[in-house]
């Protein structure tokens, strides 16, 4: 079977093509993509090319497929799957394998895995990890958006209090306690805010930096203080750019108790600073955000560890367990993961987006792999709209729904290009 995919030959080369899959063996699984959502972490593995540690170093001979929030049809199923999996069903992928040791992930390391493309073979180990899921929600952008809240979800599972009574760990983010979440208006943080208003260890208050008004104002038209005030949560959105004393205005909020939970959403010393003197006793900082900077340093008040039981921790990647969550909440209408969607694009729109992600304002960029789509950001279906018919109705779709990517704008699309989502 032909596919075209996006695959990757060295550094910041990148090169959309067609190509023939060998016939999958009887422990493998072809399938289908209908979406990728393209990460930051694709961004660095192209600007890294053979340096990252993913990523094989006869790539100019064997490029690999790249992408890995995807989602699609399974095809064909292999011998030794084919009490497990049927042709037809819809699957997320959990790309963080950690397989015998080995650092191999779809979208990274393999000739013939990958999410930027029309189809492609998940090797047995996918299959044998448990990281080809079923799901069962209605939309396909959903499931891609499954790995990035899986991160998401194991952020907060992974956080962790202390009681100096003996020496047992409360796993997850204080219960009725103050979250911080720092450069929290992008994609991910946003993300955050919608998994933190419904996670089990419900918090008081929520509160979101960020430096951009327009972030800011985005953010409260997704996710308003309103429906949080109705989940009985306190929701603040800040600009820390304009307090005259960040650090003094945000202990504020908190009585002067300071934060139990501070995520760190964005690489940079100053924040991760920030977020160390905004703790509580016993508070838990996660950073978050990945630098790509091997000696990123930052200052921390060790003062603080000793005497008020301040840690700090980092989180990279979510579990299957976070991906089935994110799967069966997104499915439940419990987050919505389209929070992060601000551009849709299709399968020839990849390689310049993902080569370009830094500079593309905005959150998420959707790519719907089997058809062709400029990137387009979702602000910009009125204008086109007024002479596109397609983006009339997409911008009608989106502003009925908060103004973000949804299940109906997705079927216009499949509907406008002549896709049919269960046709394998």
């Amino acid at each position: 079977m032909k596919t075209k995919a996006v695959r990757m030959y060295g550094t910041d080369d990148l090169r959309l093509e067609e190509f023939e899959l060998p016939q999958i063996a009887e422990n493998e699984i072809l399938v289908k993509i209908m979406s990728d959502s393209i990460c930051m972490s694709t961004y660095k593995l192209v600007k890294q090319g053979k340096k990252h540690k993913r990523a094989p170093q006869n790539i100019d001979t064997n490029p690999v497929i790249v992408g890995h929030e995807c989602s699609g049809l399974i095809v064909e199923v292999g011998k030794k799957w084919q009490e497990q999996f049927r042709p037809g069903q819809k699957f997320s992928l959990q790309p963080a394998l950690n397989y015998m040791g080995k650092l191999d992930s779809p979208g990274y390391s393999y000739e013939f895995c990958g999410g930027a493309c029309t189809y492609c073979i998940m090797p047995n180990e996918v299959m044998e990890l448990g990281c080809l899921l079923d799901y069962t929600g209605d939309s396909f952008f959903e499931a891609s958006l499954g790995e990035p809240m899986s991160c998401i979800i194991g952020g907060f599972h992974a956080n962790y209090h202390t009681n100096k009574r003996n020496y047992d760990h409360a796993m997850g983010t204080k219960v009725d306690g103050s979250i911080l979440i720092m450069g929290g208006c992008g994609p991910m943080g946003l993300g955050a805010v919608s998994y933190g208003l419904q996670f089990e260890n419900k918090p008081k208050r929520i509160v979101v930096t960020d430096i951009s008004d327009e972030r800011i104002a985005r953010a409260r038209e997704v996710i308003s203080e309103e429906s949080a005030r109705e989940r009985g949560i306190e929701l603040l959105y800040v600009n820390t750019d304009k307090m005259a004393d960040p650090v003094s205005d945000l202990m504020a909020i908190t009585g002067g108790q300071g934060y139990d939970d501070v995520f760190v959403y964005v690489p940079v010393k100053e924040v991760a600073e920030m977020g160390d003197k905004l703790l509580a006793f016993d508070g838990c900082m996660n950073f978050f955000a990945g630098p790509s900077d091997s000696q990123f340093k930052a200052e921390i008040n060790l003062y603080n560890c000793h005497y008020t039981s301040t840690h700090i921790m980092g989180t990279t990647g979510g579990n299957t367990d976070d991906l089935i969550e994110a799967n069966k909440l997104s499915a439940e209408g419990a987050i919505e993961a389209a929070v992060m969607v601000t551009h849709v694009g299709g399968i020839d729109s990849i390689v310049e987006a993902t080569k370009n992600l830094p500079s593309i304002p905005g959150g998420k960029k959707l790519a719907y792999t089997q058809f062709d789509m400029p990137l387009t950001a979702i602000e910009d279906f009125e204008k086109l709209g007024s002479t596109d018919p397609l983006f009339k109705k997409l911008n009608d779709s989106c502003k009925a729904h908060k103004g973000l990517w949804n299940g109906e704008a997705e079927k216009i699309l499949f509907d406008h290009f002549e896709i049919d989502p269960k046709e394998l």
